[in-house]
This record gives structure tokens, sequence and C-alpha cells, in this order.
């Protein structure tokens, strides 16, 4: 028996073959209904990763396994720790077509420095990170930014609350570096940065923020994280009403110059 919290399971993923085959679906038409890509659908079949979020309660329903696959994930996996909530969607951002983020609170773990990301993890309570393990976190968000430079270059967009550029966590010059940091990755031709301004009288992202993204087959879907664990949506009117919410999101926004303007104003501030 395989079991790790960080590995798949060839028991589980064998379990899965037989109820998917026995159905007569594919590999695609099964991440279709639980909102996974058909490269995830075959990297669990084949033992070499678990299923993340709804995945195995998605498939039971799908597959009619009767609890089946439950009784074996809960055997196989173990549950809980914030990077396995991200560990799908990460994978799914490394090789995307295309990106792009909504966020309120912070500034996105894509576009985070050392030292913000540093005091993002620091802040974490319920429960406490130790050292390691911040540090272990804070190299993995910082290889994200690998995205930027990849050729070709992926079309990537932003929309950015202004209280995210205001929030000064690390302390202000933490906070000054992550502002510079941000200008300078808006001045690449595959990037635009937006800020939503604080005056706005209506606002398309009031549930909170969101992640849409291309992956790399071509396949559009949306990604949304909550305290809990994160969860893609990749079905219809779901995904559409999040493409129309994003897009409305960029039209309330200021334009990428007005933008980058009141993050230099606000960096000088610091």
């Amino acid at each position: 028996m395989q079991q790790s919290g960080d590995r798949g399971s060839q028991t589980f993923g064998a379990l899965l073959r037989f109820y998917r085959e026995r159905t007569g679906m594919t590999q695609e038409a099964l991440g279709h209904r639980v909102g996974f890509s058909k490269s995830q659908v075959a990297m669990v079949e084949r033992g070499e990763r678990p299923p993340r979020g709804k995945f195995v309660a998605l498939a039971e329903h799908t597959l009619g396994a009767q609890g089946a696959l439950q009784v074996v994930a809960d055997k196989e996996f173990e549950r809980g720790g914030a990077r396995l909530w991200t560990e799908d969607y990460l994978a799914e951002e490394k090789n995307a077509y295309a990106l792009h983020v909504y966020q309120n609170h912070l500034i996105p773990g894509s576009l985070q420095t050392e030292a913000y990301a540093r005091a993002v993890f620091t802040c974490n309570c319920c429960p406490t990170l130790d050292d390691e393990e911040i540090e272990t976190r804070v190299v993995d968000r910082l290889a994200r930014q690998e995205l930027f430079t990849r050729k070709p270059p992926p079309p990537v967009s932003y929309v950015l609350e202004e209280s995210a550029l205001t929030r000064p966590l690390g302390g202000r010059q933490t906070l000054r570096e992550q502002l510079l940091h941000i200008l300078d990755i808006s001045r690449l031709r595959n990037v635009e940065i937006q800020v939503m301004p604080h005056d706005r009288e209506t606002h398309a992202g009031l549930n909170g923020p969101m992640i849409l993204l291309d992956t790399a087959d071509r396949r559009q879907l949306a990604y949304v994280e909550g305290h809990r664990g994160g969860y893609f949506v990749g079905e219809q009117p779901d995904l559409g009403d999040l493409v129309g919410k994003y897009g409305t999101l960029r039209a309330q926004a200021l334009n990428p110059e007005d933008s980058a303007r009141l993050i230099e104003k606000v960096a000088h501030e610091q």
C-alpha cells in the first residue's frame, strides 16, 4: 500500500479506473464532470498524484461507486495542510497557456517578493507554521514567478484591490519593495496589472478572489480557494459566470497605465 500526503496511490488509481471504465467514461469526460483536466485524472489513475479538493466526492457521484472510492481514499491519503489545497492548481498554473487573477486581501502569490511572502506565512495561525515550513513555502512561492519568463510567455493579467496595495504586511519597507516589484512585472509585454480603486460605487467582485486559467491543452478553468480548501470550476453556467465577472472587474478597474501611476504613488508614500 502506498500512502503519502504528497504522492498518489496505485490502489486508489486502479479503483478509480475500474469504475470509470465500467461506466464507459473517458478520462476527459470524467475530468469535465469533476472540474479537473484529463491529465490530472490520468495522473491520479497512475498513482502519480492524490485526488484533491472535491475530486473524490464528485467522482463517487459521477461513477456510482457507492462509497468505495471514499473508503479507499480515507485509508490511502493524509488529510489537511494548506499546501495540499493548492497542489493541483499550482501544477496547472506552471503550464498554463494564460492566467487571470483577481485578489482583494493581499498581493497574489505569483507576484510576491521574498520578504512579503515570508510576512504572509508568518501571519498564518491556527495552525501556526514553524520556521522550516515557512522557509519551504517561501521558496515554493518564489518559484512560481518562472511563469513570467517562460517561452513562449503566457498572457497574464491581474486585478488588485487598492486596499491590498496599502496593507503593510511585513512593514513599510517590505510593502514598498513589493510595490516596486509589481511595477517591474507590469512592464513585461505579456502582463497587464490593474487596480480597483477605493472609490468605486459598483463592484463585480464582492464574492471574493478568483483565478481563471487556460490550461496547456487550451481548456478553460476557474479556481476558487477558501479557508478549508480550493476547487476548480469547469462546468457551465458557473464557469461562464466567473469569466463574465472577471471581464466586468477589468472594465471597472483603472486601466494599466493609471494603475501603474497609482502603484508608484503608493510606493513613494511608504
